[in-house]
């Protein structure tokens, strides 16, 4: 089973949304986690809102800081895949993670930072979960055990840029 780490500056959206996607997707392939290099504290309530109307379960699911998945006894235990999922265009602070996993910025802009109605912060997640489930799927469809470390770098890449 591959770890994938999903990193995002509050890991109260983007990253929360990934985590459950691929979870969900590649179930008994790959064990996905989030975190945030400045975490807000709570899961977005828009994001629980969407995932509870999807039919995920959102029990446990929190933010928190990279910073648990960074220490020695984490990366033992094998985080095999980080990507970053903070809009770096928007000039977001995203997460640097130290080690040796294969790394991709599957950057998104945040629906968290939508200001509108509901109905408006409503459409942005849906369109951010629709974005990063188009992405999982191609990254859970790879054939991970056939492609060297540098292909799967490549791969995940181009991910991200679709």
């Amino acid at each position: 089973m591959k770890t994938v780490l999903f990193l995002c500056t509050g890991n109260s959206a983007r990253s929360i949304l990934a985590e459950c996607l691929l979870n969900r997707l590649g179930k008994g392939r790959f064990r996905a986690l989030s975190a945030g290099s400045l975490p807000a504290g709570k899961v977005n309530p828009f994001a629980l809102e969407l995932l509870d109307s999807l039919d995920y379960d959102t029990t446990g699911l929190r933010s928190k800081n990279w910073s648990e998945f960074a220490d020695g006894e984490s990366r033992e235990a094998g985080i095999d895949f980080v990507f970053t999922v903070c809009d770096s265009a928007a000039a977001e602070a995203c997460p640097v993670w130290p080690g040796t996993p294969v790394t991709a910025h599957w950057g998104l802009p945040d629906p968290a930072a939508i200001e509108g109605s509901d109905a408006e912060k409503r459409v942005a997640f849906l369109d951010t979960y629709k974005a990063l489930a188009r992405r999982i799927e191609a990254f859970v469809n790879l054939p991970m055990d056939s492609l060297d470390r540098l292909a799967l770098r490549r791969a995940a890449a181009r991910i991200g840029k679709s």
